[in-house]
């Protein structure tokens, strides 16, 4: 995977690092500083969550900026008050808090490429916790290896070079290269989902069907990967941003694609929280045999059938 990254990516241009000072980010700058990327800043977020350890935190992160001679940027913010405020989980808010601190520093340096070291494991991670949260293919593909997140007016793109890597492998790196790192005890904290879904979903799914069923998995989000970018591709040209869209056109897509369609346009109309029943009672306006030629949409929206065409309200 890292040799991809070298392949698409410059080593002259520069690059915004996230680095927690935990072994995956240390093991990430180390790995792109040994391959040649030179110009880059290391940014570390203060979430206020683990009390003095957190000011250790940036504290170490501040030491690496000088021993491998780069800048570094370190911002704080109080996630528990933030979360309140915003009345979310504090995983959902610490990294809305992390993009924003990300954007902020893009426009410092005037640089939108954002290094990250989500691996392989986090990988499995998000597609376990979307595919229970009742994600359908497109939710399936986790996290991608880069893409492009608008954070207010600004655009990051965040790419992760380690995400074809397993724990093991990092584990394994850091280890013979002797490299110094942070441990957050707050991976072992049991209130936060993803932690759960690390130390006792995947075990127990592993010990149900006696073997590591990670790879699995990660295939799966890789299968979503590929079809959701055939879908895209396919959808490129529909007219989604336009305020109605022709029954009969429609009606002629086979159903995989009217599905993405209806969200694609939903989205697009500004209509928020649309899941699989939304979709569904949309394209159940297809059928003009059926009496009911409107149906209710989160926000109090409407979308309505009339003279060949769908629209919302």
């Amino acid at each position: 995977m890292l040799e991809e990254f070298t392949e698409r990516y410059s080593a002259r241009q520069r690059y915004l690092v996230g680095i927690s000072g935990g072994r995956d980010s240390v093991a990430l700058l180390s790995l792109l500083t040994d391959a040649g990327y030179g110009n880059l800043v290391l940014c570390h977020l203060n979430h206020g969550l683990r009390g003095r350890a957190s000011g250790q935190d940036a504290a170490f992160v501040r030491r690496l900026g000088k021993e491998y001679g780069l800048s570094v940027e370190v911002g704080k913010v109080n996630v528990q008050a933030m979360a309140r405020r915003e009345k979310d989980s504090l995983e959902n808010t610490a990294r809305r808090a992390r993009l924003e601190f990300f954007a902020e520093t893009a426009g410092k340096y005037r640089c939108p490429r954002v290094l990250l070291a989500h691996h392989a494991d986090d990988q499995v991670e998000t597609v376990l916790m979307k595919l229970f949260r009742g994600a359908g293919i497109e939710g399936l593909e986790g996290m991608r290896e880069s893409g492009v997140q608008r954070v207010g007016r600004r655009k990051l793109e965040l790419i992760r070079p380690l995400l074809g890597w397993w724990r093991e492998d990092i584990d394994a790196y850091v280890e013979a290269e002797g490299l110094d790192y942070r441990e957050d005890l707050s991976n072992q904290e049991r209130r936060f989902l993803r932690n759960r879904v690390r130390q006792e979903l995947i075990p127990r799914l592993a010990g149900i069907f006696g073997r590591d069923v990670r790879g699995a998995v990660w295939r799966l989000g890789e299968v979503a990967a590929g079809e959701n970018a055939f879908f895209r591709g396919l959808l490129e040209k529909s007219p989604v941003n336009e305020p109605e869209i022709s029954l009969q056109r429609l009606r002629v897509q086979h159903p995989a694609v009217q599905r993405r369609w209806i969200r694609k346009w939903l989205r697009a109309q500004g209509v928020r929280n649309v899941g699989f029943r939304e979709i569904e009672s949309v394209r159940g306006l297809l059928d003009t045999a059926r009496g009911a030629a409107k149906v209710n949409l989160p926000g109090d929206r409407f979308a309505r059938r009339r003279a060949g065409k769908l629209f919302l309200e």
